[in-house]
Parts: structure tokens; C-alpha cells; sequence
């Protein structure tokens, strides 16, 4: 009973572009959604008075100026991030991005679809919540699907009549997945059209949505839309150095959350102690690099941590960001059931070994540490504390694993494969770490069948990994 045009699975559309992450509808929101592997990219449209189809949400800008009855020239001076239609196609087509049109302005129905057919975008939605636009697109001969958005308390099925999506725009609803009914879909189907869903950011209620029959879902989050999986025949696990540090400040809760909300196993967080013995998560021994702060972590007050900003260094989208705890990133685990790499800085053992264990994850983390004392400390205080030890660092395998009772060793891409192989089957785990993107080594590290990699750069790896192993 469904449509011609249901996918194998919901395509991941990009809110504006990854908008949770950079602000919407720039240049940089959209760079980042393709880099989370969004399928298409949702943009609005409206009209200049000149004639030019611009990308931007509202109808006024900040001082209460209509883009309609702005020039390109004007709109350009008064909103420099704002795109042009022609170069956000331009830059779809660059990522390999379909998009999903959401026609505010009348006059840019017509101009839009004719610039989405002459740059042959795939695959390509479009619509309006205004019925006469798309009864003006499905008039025109579009040959993409049309959606009608639906506000809420709105009778879908009658406001889409003319549609060939049914897009519903509940987000605010108290429990907007619980409108999904069997019913639904039912009516949907036989009246020939496809069910397409509001932008959500709950993981929880999006692992529901994610599961339904729909054409596609909106998310600010791409990334919640096809988290990773890893083929069965290869079930190998990513970890993410200093969580996904290219798309939010590298170990901050946005960060972490980005990384295990996009499927992958693990995150890597390095940990110091406050000058109140607080756990908190931080590469650096100093705050200047960072965060608005300065000189040594070990120096401040938790309170005086949590007063500077650790976000805007990397983007001001992200200002006002806080250095979070390792209790707020345990609660991350909990929250994604995933696990971690645990770095100990300045932070001793006992404090965060308490900290995991009465969180119930111990078995969910591991630990490694420059400081080898630190290691053999944290043996000494728990035989079932997970540690990993560095092959580099040792003559041998064997006084690799001996020197802390290692769990897991961590290998780098040129090292010895028959090592590796020798830990198959065993008790003991293998991780390959690489920080950069070279697709050649990607290759050599898929090829060690390792059960684990310590990645700086998960989404290329994983990118290429589906595309390799779909083939090898």
C-alpha cells in the first residue's frame, strides 16, 4: 500500500542544517549536517523584492525588516550568512546532499523548482504548510514528491489532499510520537501518499520514529536520524577522541553527546582534579587554550570552573558552554548505553573509580594514563578495573599486557598485524588508534580486523567503512 517513493529506511534530514551544532542555515550548519551523514537538507525559501530565492527561516530579519520587501543587495549587507538558492544548491551537490524545500514565499515556487531539476539534486522534496503552493507545484508537473506541512490540530489527511507527503510538523505536542498510530499510516497509504515527521532531538522518542514507515525525519540532530552500526560480520566498535571534536569543542557535553547520539560505541575523555577535589573533563593542564580562563585546572574551585566558557573558542555558536563533570558524562552513558576511555590527567584514580562504581558502569569503561602510576594504582584498588596499555611502550606483546594486567591494547595502524590476529578470540581486546583522515590508512586499519578504533575522525571512518566493507 505504500507510495513508490518509501526509502529503505527514513532519510536523515538536516533541520536547517546540523542547526544544533551551528547556526541554522549558514553555510556552516549545512558543511556540518553532511559531515553527520544527513541524508537531505531542509531549507526554507523565500523571495527578495528583486526576484532572487533566498535560504532563511523568518520573514523579518532582527530589526523588523521583510526580506520581501528587501533587495538582494540589501538583505545581503543587513544578513551576510544569508544563502543564495543557487549557492546552497552548489554546495548540496558538492556533499553529495539531497534537500528538502520548504517554499515560504509564493513567488519562489516556480524558481525554486526549476533550479532544483536543472542542477539534478536526488533526492529532492518539496512543499509548503500554504495549499496553494503545492497545488502550484503539483500543477507545474513537479516530478519530485510534494509534502504539505501540517501545524498542529490540523486534520492531515484533508490539509494534504493535494500532497504526495503528509509532513507533520507536531513537534510541540506533549507526545508527539504517540500521534503515530497504526491508523495513521493506514489512512495515509491507501490515499496514496507518504508520512514524512517533524524535527526532533529526543533520542529516546526519535529510536521510536526512527522505526515507523515514514519517507523521513527532521532533526537540528542528523546524527539521531541512522546512528552507526557496524555490519554483523564485523562488529568492531569507534571510539571518539575527545568526542566528535570537529562538529562541537572537543570534551564538552555537546561533543559527547553528538558522538554517541550518532551510534558510535565510546567516547574519549581525559580527566583532572579541582582544587576541591572535583572530577572534571579537560584535555589540557591549562584552561587557556579552551576556555576564557587560565593557568592550571588543579588551581580552581569547581564553582570557578563552571563560570568560564568553554564553547566559543570553537565556534560562538557554542558560547556559554560549560567544562562538564565526570558526572555529568557517566550520565551521558547511562542516558545512550555506551561506554567510555577514561584518561587520567591530573585526576588520581580513587576519586573516579568511586565515581564509575556508583554509577554502575564499570564495566562499561576503560582507563589508560601517561602516568604509570596511576595505572598500577588503579589496579591495585580494583582487579576489575578495565585497563588499556600502549603496545608502542613496550619491547613485547606480553610485557604489554603484563605490565598492568591490560585489557585492551591499543595498537597504531603500522604495527606488527600478526600481534593483533595473535589477540582474536581472546579475553584481551585490540584498539587501533589513528587521529587523522587518510582513507589509504582507514583501509590498513579495517584490514587488521581490530576489535576497537581510537578515532579522531569517526564520521570520515565510518563513511568509508560502510562504503569498503559494503564492497570488500
Amino acid at each position: 500500500m505504500s507510495p513508490r517513493f518509501l526509502p529503505a529506511r527514513p532519510f536523515s534530514i538536516a533541520h536547517r542544517g546540523a542547526s544544533a551544532y551551528a547556526t541554522e542555515s549558514t553555510q556552516a550548519a549545512f558543511v556540518k549536517a553532511a559531515e553527520l551523514g544527513a541524508d537531505m537538507w531542509e531549507i526554507d525559501i523565500r523571495m527578495t523584492a528583486d526576484g532572487v530565492p533566498v535560504v532563511h527561516h523568518d520573514a523579518t530579519l532582527a530589526d523588523g525588516s521583510a526580506i520581501v520587501g528587501m533587495t538582494r543587495a540589501a538583505l545581503r549587507d543587513a544578513l551576510p550568512a544569508c544563502l543564495d538558492l543557487d549557492d546552497l544548491v552548489a554546495l548540496a551537490k558538492e556533499h553529495g546532499a539531497g534537500l528538502y524545500a520548504d517554499i515560504k514565499d509564493a513567488d519562489a515556487a516556480l524558481p525554486t523548482l526549476a533550479r532544483l531539476q536543472a542542477a539534478a539534486i536526488d533526492p529532492v522534496i518539496i512543499g509548503a504548510f500554504d495549499r496553494d503552493i503545492t497545488e502550484v507545484l503539483k500543477k507545474a508537473g513537479c516530478p519530485y514528491p510534494v509534502s504539505a506541512l501540517v501545524p498542529p490540530h490540523t486534520d492531515p489527511h484533508s490539509h494534504a489532499a493535494h500532497a504526495d507527503v503528509i509532513h507533520l510538523c507536531w513537534e510541540n505536542l506533549p507526545s508527539p510520537h504517540e500521534t503515530l498510530t497504526r491508523e495513521l499510516f493506514q489512512r495515509a497509504f491507501a490515499d496514496g501518499k507518504q508520512i514524512a515527521l517533524w524535527h526532533e532531538e529526543d533520542a529516546n522518542r526519535m529510536a521510536v520514529m526512527r522505526q515507523k514507515p515514514v519517507i523521513g525525519i527532521c532533526s537540528d540532530r542528523p546524527e539521531l536520524v541512522t546512528p552507526f552500526r557496524a555490519p554483523a560480520h564485523y562488529p568492531f566498535q569507534i571510539v571518539c577522541h575527545r568526542g566528535a571534536n570537529s562538529i562541537a569543542p572537543e570534551n564538552t557535553l555537546p561533543a559527547l553527546e553528538c558522538a554517541l547520539g550518532a551510534g558510535f560505541a565510546a567516547i574519549e575523555v581525559d580527566l583532572h582534579i579541582t582544587a576541591d577535589n572535583e572530577v572534571v573533563v579537560l584535555h589540557d593542564p591549562t584552561l587557556d587554550r579552551t576556555t576564557t580562563g587560565s593557568g592550571p585546572v588543579t588551581d580552581q574551585t569547581l564553582a570557578e570552573l563552571r563560570y568560564l566558557d568553554a564553547g566559543a573558542w570553537f565556534d560562538p555558536h557554542f558560547r556559554d558552554t560549560r567544562i562538564p563533570t565526570l558526572d555529568e558524562t557517566l550520565g551521558l552513558l547511562q542516558k545512550y548505553d555506551a561506554a567510555a576511555y577514561l584518561e587520567f590527567k591530573s585526576a588520581p584514580p580513587a576519586p573516579v573509580l568511586a565515581k564509575v562504581k556508583a554509577a554502575g558502569l564499570l564495566d562499561r569503561v576503560f582507563f589508560w594514563s601517561f602516568n604509570a602510576n596511576f595505572l598500577s594504582e588503579l589496579r591495585r584498588l580494583s582487579p576489575d578495573a578495565r585497563i588499556m596499555s600502549r603496545r608502542q611502550d613496550f619491547d613485547s606483546l606480553d610485557d604489554t599486557i603484563a605490565a598492568y594486567d591490560a585489557n585492551i591494547v591499543e595498537f597504531l595502524p603500522n604495527d606488527d598485524l600478526g600481534e593483533i590476529a595473535a589477540l582474536r578470540g581472546s579475553d584481551i581486546r585490540s584498539m587501533v588508534a589513528y587521529m587523522g583522515d587518510d582513507e589509504t590508512v582507514f583501509k590498513t586499519m579495517l584490514r587488521l580486523r581490530a576489535d576497537m578504533f581510537n578515532l579522531n575522525q569517526p564520521f570520515a571512518f565510518a563513511r568509508f567503512a560502510r562504503r569498503w566493507l559494503a564492497d570488500d
